[in-house]
């Protein structure tokens, strides 16, 4: 019964998962409001979830339209009408959003077709600007009607990698080099979407083809170093680094993709010097722009710069305020700190125990790799996550817990317990990582137990005096520990009875 009991509490766990038509209700709030930074973000996240409804992918075309990104809403908006071609609304925007791109063919033929469809129409005064703007602008350039069926195509596979649809992504862009042979941008993103799903030599093999086709691609060379630094291949990484650094690329978009794959792999002195070239003549990066430039200046002692950059990605994305890089690095760290260990924390994070998952992402909640692994698609995957581990990941991502839900609460409380003892051992050292693995045990058990966790100091001195009395061979008391902590012994004594309770003992 006991058991069958915490199995309900257990299912019971984070229960609600927000779909695409929440977040589009939210953003439709947030738009009444004049919310408009609220209402992209929530539109862009139900973009995500419901890649299938038309209506969505709409208004998210038109806000990235308003905001000047036209390849993103060309692509959002030319899928809606692939979902739904005979609503005329989505004929008109593909109109108006192929004149932005400079497709003027397609312009035409869509505000024909929708003056077609809807003569007396929301849009006609405007469709029918658009075909006057084209007839008496002689001056125009053609554009390439081949280079918009390409930007459609890259443009949806870049989406569904951001979403984690690598199979997706890949089917789209293996058709896409089938068709065009020498699109190299192309080759690189298949490549990246190869090593995302596991396909190592696939991903190498493709970007080697790139080389030697078109030499000296350098997205090439900087994604074989990205795989080299992920797979810890240190004689290939070190070799691809040497070339890099011999690099001196003349236009922003190969400066900005140097940058950021230099800060990726550690090396920030390049990096910044890269990425400040840009800033100081006059470039306006996206948000991933100022995450590379504030990670490499701050790691290269330039904080101010730091500073000033991650407040102009805080103004691109709010969300973002409050997970600098280098928000939980101490000054005077330890070097042998678990925390500041990449292959450990993906050790962790990546075991099969739930324990050791939620002690993993304990450590990442303090590390200075948090952005590159939670940003790695394989290393960190929600779907194989029951909810301890799922909330253990939002503590690691400094979410902001819901006081008045008693799961939240005692979760926070057993991460509390956790924090206490990080502050009495001053890091996690390869020696005192197994009392937080003790910890992270007992915790799992008691949270399925629904236990409160009131005594944040008086947990952290019962599991640390339970852990020392089992591998000190010399005799501990728990008058020391219950000094150490600020408690009394027999507060100390019930929190100890309270604790064995969880030890994992077989059952008889």
């Amino acid at each position: 019964m006991e058991n069958q009991r915490r199995k309900e509490q257990k299912n019971n766990i984070v229960s609600f998962v927000p779909n695409g038509d929440y977040y589009f209700k939210k953003a439709l709030r947030a738009i009444d409001h004049d919310q408009m930074d609220k209402a992209y973000k929530y539109m862009k996240r139900a973009a995500e979830l419901s890649p299938n409804e038309a209506h969505i992918l709409m208004q998210f075309g038109i806000m990235e339209m308003d905001a000047g990104n036209f390849d993103s809403a060309y692509e959002c908006i030319h899928t809606a009408y692939s979902l739904e071609p005979s609503e005329a609304e989505y004929v008109f925007f593909l109109s108006e959003v192929s004149g932005c791109l400079g497709l003027v063919h397609d312009a035409k033929k869509y505000a024909e077709m929708y003056l077609d469809m809807d003569p007396e129409g929301l849009y006609c005064f405007e469709a029918k600007e658009i075909l006057d703007y084209i007839e008496f602008e002689d001056d125009i350039e053609p554009f390439d009607e081949e280079d918009g069926e390409k930007m459609v195509a890259q443009e949806k596979a870049r989406r569904f990698m951001e979403n984690g649809r690598f199979p997706d992504a890949i089917e789209v862009l293996e058709e896409l080099i089938e068709t065009y042979p020498d699109l190299w941008p192309a080759y690189n993103n298949l490549a990246l979407a190869y090593f995302y799903t596991g396909e190592i030599e696939d991903a190498k093999a493709l970007l080697y083809h790139v080389l030697r086709e078109n030499h000296g691609n350098l997205h090439a060379i900087c994604n074989l170093a990205v795989i080299a630094y992920y797979e810890k291949s240190e004689k290939e990484l070190a070799e691809l680094i040497e070339i890099l650094k011999k690099v001196n690329p003349f236009d922003f978009e190969n400066r900005y993709k140097l940058g950021a794959t230099l800060s990726l792999i550690g090396e920030h002195e390049l990096a910044f010097k890269w990425l400040r070239s840009m800033s100081k003549r006059g470039y306006v990066g996206d948000s991933g722009f100022y995450f590379w430039l504030a990670q490499s200046a701050y790691f290269c002692g330039h904080v101010e710069i730091a500073e000033n950059a991650w407040k102009a990605l805080v103004e691109m994305d709010p969300s973002k305020k409050g997970l600098e890089p280098w928000q939980h690095i101490k000054e005077d760290v330890n070097s042998n700190a678990l925390e500041q260990n990449r292959d450990v924390i993906i050790e962790k994070i990546t075991s099969k125990y739930s324990a050791h998952r939620m002690f993993g992402f304990f450590l990442l909640s303090k590390s200075a790799y948090k952005q590159e692994i939670v940003a790695h698609p394989t290393w960190v995957d929600l779907s194989k996550y029951n909810g301890l581990e799922k909330l253990s990941l939002a503590y690691a991502l400094n979410h902001q817990f819901n006081k008045n839900n008693k799961i939240e609460k005692h979760f926070e409380r057993a991460m509390e317990v956790a924090e206490k003892l990080y502050e009495i051992s001053g890091s996690v050292t390869v020696e005192v990582q197994y009392l937080f693995q003790m910890w992270f045990v007992l915790c799992e058990r008691a949270l399925q137990d629904s236990y409160e966790f009131k005594n944040v100091k008086a947990l952290a001195a019962a599991v640390d005096y339970m852990f020392n009395s089992t591998i000190n061979s010399n005799r501990i008391t728990k008058k020391e520990y219950a000094e150490k902590y600020s408690i009394s012994v027999g507060t100390l004594t019930k929190y100890v009875e309270d604790l064995i309770k969880y030890l994992p003992f077989e059952s008889k």
